[in-house]
């Protein structure tokens, strides 16, 4: 994450200042510049054999400090002598034993006591390809980024699993995209990473202790003004997995529901969030307040449509009754949704949004005008009150479609910036 600063040199020049470098700041501390934690519940089959395979690769190919950190969470197997005689066999790995269940709360605990600079973790199916490992955390090492995460639904990952977990996979993340506004591609990959004193500033507000714990904390993140680096995976699933989908997926369910609750009520502060974390753009506003606003908008005009089409209607006729007084109000409906709804202020791009307005406008006025030309082609001489009916019913449909169109085209976050 950067901040903007002058450059004393160039008064009319900004530059960017970025997070410290991890590493330095490992170095200067005598501390790793990584630790990956592997969060781990009745795996004696599979730990030691993972454990052996990071810790070569990090020896090998990782070129900082780095310590692997064993959460055993509250295993009630061989887990515990499995990690005990991998720490004691292997050089930086450590077991710290946590006891209660809940993988969110094994990440929790860990990372917050962690004296690394930058917090990993991964599953201990090690289903993600380790030469991933250097290109997620290098960013945040770096200072460019404040969270990484792998990517399964990314162009360039390679991924093999059955259709059934792909296929609640992209939902899910679509259920995210579409309620939260979220911007990340795959919440679920259990390959992420964090700067240390990012995660110092989070995770006091991550309230989830299980499987919903990482898409709480991208959610922050992302609404707090954070840059999450995104790096493909390659990543092969594994048959023996024991998370029990339908359980999982209520819980997320439940999860968003509650993130919906926070942000609409002010109880989850990403604003305080973000001003510690430094000077941010404004969070993106979550679909239920969109849609509550855009439908207050919504009322507003209908009331003037219906107002303005029956004083016309008698003078100009259905049809050019109908271009006008649509015109008239899109126009209306585009400034205030533009700042009401979707919280655009200023003078930036504002013609162009309203041209992209008076296109979103001819959509609503084709699906107006066709509900006309059927309701003729169906009733020759139609009362009054009929058509107004049609026109309503059909005004309510082009509503529909405006604010999709409105919210991932004309004011989506990635075109206002």
């Amino acid at each position: 994450m950067t901040d903007i600063a002058l450059d004393r040199g160039a008064p009319e020049r900004a530059r960017f200042e970025s997070r410290p470098n991890a590493a330095v700041i490992a170095r200067d501390a005598g501390v790793p510049v990584l630790d990956v934690v592997i969060p781990v519940y009745n795996e004696q089959a599979d730990l030691a054999a993972s454990v052996r395979r990071l810790h070569r690769h990090l020896q090998d190919s990782f070129p900082f400090p780095a310590r692997i950190t064993i959460a055993d969470n509250a295993s009630d197997d061989d887990t515990p002598r499995v990690s005990a005689e991998l720490a004691a066999e292997l050089s930086d790995v450590r077991v710290v034993r946590i006891e209660q269940k809940g993988r969110g709360r094994a990440l929790h605990a860990v990372w917050s006591e962690s004296d690394a600079q930058v917090l990993a973790y991964m599953d201990v199916d090690l289903s993600t390809e380790l030469t991933a490992l250097a290109p997620l955390v290098a960013p945040l090492i770096s200072g460019h980024s404040d969270l990484a995460i792998g990517t399964r639904l990314g162009r360039g990952a390679r991924v093999i699993r059955g259709a059934k977990r792909e296929v609640i996979s992209r939902c899910y993340n679509l259920i995210l995209k579409s309620a939260l506004a979220a911007g990340f591609s795959d919440a679920q990959c259990g390959f992420k990473a964090i700067r240390a004193d990012v995660a110092q500033l989070l995770l006091p507000h991550v309230a989830d202790t299980d499987w919903f714990f990482d898409t709480e904390l991208l959610v922050l993140a992302e609404r707090s003004g954070l840059r999450i680096h995104e790096v493909p995976v390659d990543w092969v699933d594994d048959p023996d997995s024991r998370v029990d989908i339908l359980a999982t997926a209520v819980a997320d369910l439940k999860g968003i529901a509650r993130l919906l609750r926070g942000f609409t009520d002010g109880s989850i502060p990403v604003h305080a969030i973000a001003a510690q974390l430094g000077p941010a753009s404004e969070p993106p506003r979550s679909l239920l307040r969109q849609v509550v606003r855009f439908a207050a908008v919504g009322i507003v005009s209908t009331a003037a449509y219906i107002a303005l089409f029956m004083l016309m209607q008698g003078w100009l006729g259905a049809q050019l009754a109908n271009l006008i007084v649509l015109l008239v109000t899109a126009i209306g409906n585009t400034a205030a949704n533009r700042r009401f709804t979707f919280g655009i202020g200023g003078l930036g791009r504002v013609t162009r949004h309203h041209v992209e307005g008076l296109i979103v406008f001819g959509v609503a006025l084709a699906i107006t005008s066709g509900a006309l030309v059927l309701l003729h082609a169906v009733v020759a001489e139609p009362h009054d009150l009929l058509e107004l009916s049609v026109l309503v019913l059909a005004n309510l449909v082009a509503t529909a479609v405006r604010f999709v169109l409105l919210r991932d085209w004309v004011f989506h976050p990635r075109r206002t910036r």
